[in-house]
C-alpha cells in the first residue's frame, strides 16, 4: 500500500496552472484556485497562471511554451475536458505529448466513480509527458480538481511517497533528448 516516508526531504517542484475556459476569469475561476490552494499548501511552488478560451491551437502553444520553460516541471490545465463541441484541452494535450500516461485517467474515473457514479464516464482527464515537463487534463470542476489533487497528484507529485511517484523519475524524462 502506498505511504509516505517521513525520513525523505519534500522535494517541491514548480507547477504552471492553466485554466481553459471561455468565460472565467481570474475573479471567479474556482477550479484554477483550487489547485493553486492545494499545490501552495503542499509546499509545491505557483510557476504561472493563465486562462484561455476554448482554442485547441492556442491551448497547446501555451502548454509547448511552458514545457520549453526549464522553470516549469509540472503543467495542470482546468476545463475543456468533456465531450461538447468546444471541450477541445485533451486533443490539445495530445498535441503536445511525447508519452501519455494512460493510467491516469482510468484512476481519475476511479476515483470520480466513488463521487460522482456513472457520471465519471463523461470525463476525459488525461496525463502525459513531454520535454521532460507533467502535463495533467482535469475537468473544469472545482470537486473534479479536488479529488484528482488530493487522491493522485498530491501522492504522486511527493517524493516522499512509496512504492514510487512521479518526482523520482523527473530527472530521466528527458534522458532520450541528451547526447549520448
Amino acid at each position: 500500500m502506498s505511504r509516505i516516508d517521513e525520513t525523505l526531504d519534500f522535494i517541491p517542484t514548480r507547477i504552471a496552472v492553466l485554466t481553459v475556459s471561455d468565460t472565467r476569469q481570474l475573479d471567479d475561476d474556482k477550479s484554477g484556485q483550487t489547485l493553486v490552494d492545494r499545490l501552495i499548501t503542499a509546499g509545491h511552488t505557483l510557476a504561472d497562471r493563465k486562462i484561455l478560451p476554448d482554442e485547441r491551437a492556442e491551448i497547446a502553444q501555451q502548454l509547448r511554451d511552458w514545457c520549453a520553460d526549464d522553470d516549469v516541471d509540472v503543467i495542470i490545465s482546468t476545463g475543456g475536458t468533456g465531450l461538447t463541441g468546444r471541450d477541445v484541452t485533451v486533443e490539445a494535450h495530445r498535441d503536445v505529448y511525447e508519452k501519455e500516461i494512460d493510467a491516469f485517467g482510468t484512476v481519475f474515473t476511479i476515483v470520480s466513480m466513488q463521487k460522482i457514479g456513472t457520471s465519471a464516464v463523461q470525463s476525459r482527464a488525461t496525463a502525459g509527458v513531454a520535454n521532460g515537463t507533467y502535463l495533467f487534463a482535469l475537468p473544469g470542476s472545482p470537486g473534479a480538481c479536488k479529488d484528482a489533487w488530493d487522491e493522485i497528484l498530491s501522492k504522486q507529485l511527493d517524493f516522499r511517497h512509496q512504492p514510487c511517484n512521479f518526482v523520482e523519475i523527473m530527472p530521466r524524462l528527458d534522458e532520450h533528448l541528451r547526447r549520448k
